[in-house]
């Protein structure tokens, strides 16, 4: 039997946080080889539509992404997860996301995209809460997971699952959290609230979302073997 690969990627600029914990929980559950890549330390630009790729399906913009690129193609099924910062996709992710341009030219008509038929699951960081994003009908977890989710669609990555979970905003470790007018401890925990390790979010304190992650992960084996 051919073994199947799982490639995980952790697009926060923090590494060992919720994000890169969330990602590694839905591989460890897959009992399939994985690979887990943290892009924290590493430079990767956004697409600059120069049109070098089309030939070749091969990005020409050179930074850290360009090694990355074998490893989406060879996986049998990816888990992006990614945190939001100001209400959207961070920038790391979304530029890494960008980058599956080169993958989608199809010049003799035949093939179809490289991505098509990939099967992906997602893992959406927020540091909201419940707390729901304004002019979006979504809660402010669940908004990184919907913009990798479109980036899925755009390229022909079969979703078969999202596992959202609440992170820790900065402004818990900035050091001015508690009396900061705008900081998010206040936003989200109330005006009065003081830091403590009590109501810092982590993956421990949400079993419901480990268990969704575990559960993602299981789905993913499943759907791998039914292929």
């Amino acid at each position: 039997m051919t073994k199947m690969k799982v490639l995980g990627i952790s697009g926060s600029p923090r590494k060992s946080h919720t994000t890169e914990e969330l990602v590694k929980t839905v591989l460890d559950a897959t009992r399939l080889e994985t690979e887990l890549i943290s892009l924290h330390n590493m430079t990767i630009n956004g697409c600059t539509c120069c049109l070098g790729c089309i030939e070749d399906n091969v990005c020409k913009v050179r930074d850290d992404y360009i090694p990355l690129m074998k490893k989406v193609l060879d996986a049998d099924a990816i888990v992006v997860g990614a945190p939001n910062y100001f209400g959207r996709l961070n920038a790391l992710t979304h530029a890494f996301l960008e980058r599956f341009y080169c993958f989608r030219h199809d010049k003799d008509g035949q093939g179809g995209m490289k991505l098509s038929g990939k099967i992906g699951a997602i893992a959406s960081v927020g540091g909201g809460g419940e707390w729901e994003m304004p002019g979006r009908d979504i809660k402010m977890y669940d908004i990184a997971g919907d913009d990798i989710k479109g980036f899925f669609d755009y390229n022909g990555i079969e979703c078969v699952g999202v596992v959202a979970a609440q992170g820790a905003v900065a402004c818990f470790s900035c050091g001015y959290g508690e009396v900061c007018s705008v900081s998010g401890v206040k936003r989200f925990f109330g005006e009065d609230a003081k830091i403590s390790p009590e109501i810092i979010p982590c993956l421990e304190k949400q079993p419901e979302a480990m268990d969704k992650a575990k559960l993602l992960g299981k789905t993913l084996r499943e759907r791998l073997n039914k292929n």
